[in-house]
């Protein structure tokens, strides 16, 4: 598998489930900055010219939410998927839908404005009103956290893994500062051997 990679994106999620299922990739590093994502090469690959995009044989996928589903998928003996026709199966296409289309909506205002922040002014970029519309849509995901530990039972799926890389942003700028069962519960995913390496470099 070749990922297409820019750091502090939501191409991260990716390389996170990618050393979670211990699949050997190569990691194809994109720059904003030079213009790579502009290239006509790239296009080709990704035609909005984003990441991540995955290239695993003669199939490229883009869209974090698919890619991870179908690592997932690919390494099912590794847990990072619940049966297909499961109740789990079922939270689990839920959670990850969630954790996009409903939570990361909201940072991601936030996170961006923290971007373009020096670093001891991001504890204070986002607003009270995003403050209070995080912790409203973040309460369903936290009393599922706290019944069961993960989002679709006792163990990490490909879901727990795209909700992290959500709440890593909402981190960044401080939006977890009173959400006790998400902060620490972003704390559990960090000491994962797997977090740590996809952070590595």
């Amino acid at each position: 598998m070749k990922l297409y990679y820019v750091p502090i994106t939501r191409a991260f999620r990716v390389r996170w489930l990618l050393e979670e299922a211990g699949e050997p990739y190569e990691l194809a590093r994109i720059s904003f900055r030079s213009g790579d994502h502009k290239r006509p090469e790239y296009l080709a690959i990704h035609p909005l010219g984003s990441v991540p995009a995955l290239v695993d044989g003669d199939l490229t996928i883009i869209e974090s939410n698919a890619i991870c589903m179908h690592i997932a998928d690919k390494h099912i003996e590794k847990g990072l998927a619940p049966p297909l026709g499961t109740k789990e199966r079922a939270a689990y296409y839920q959670w990850m839908e969630y954790a996009t289309a409903t939570l990361e909506p909201l940072v991601d205002p936030a996170f961006h404005r923290g971007l373009r922040a020096k670093p001891d002014e991001r504890a204070s970029i986002a607003t009270a009103e995003e403050r209070s519309k995080l912790a409203r849509a973040s309460a369903p995901v936290a009393a599922v956290i706290d019944t069961q530990g993960f989002l679709t039972g006792s163990a990490l799926t490909a879901a727990d893994v795209v909700l992290g890389g959500v709440l890593q942003w909402a981190d960044s700028v401080d939006l977890l500062r009173d959400l006790a069962t998400l902060k620490g519960y972003l704390t559990r995913l960090r000491e994962r051997p797997a977090f740590a390496r996809a952070l590595a470099d």
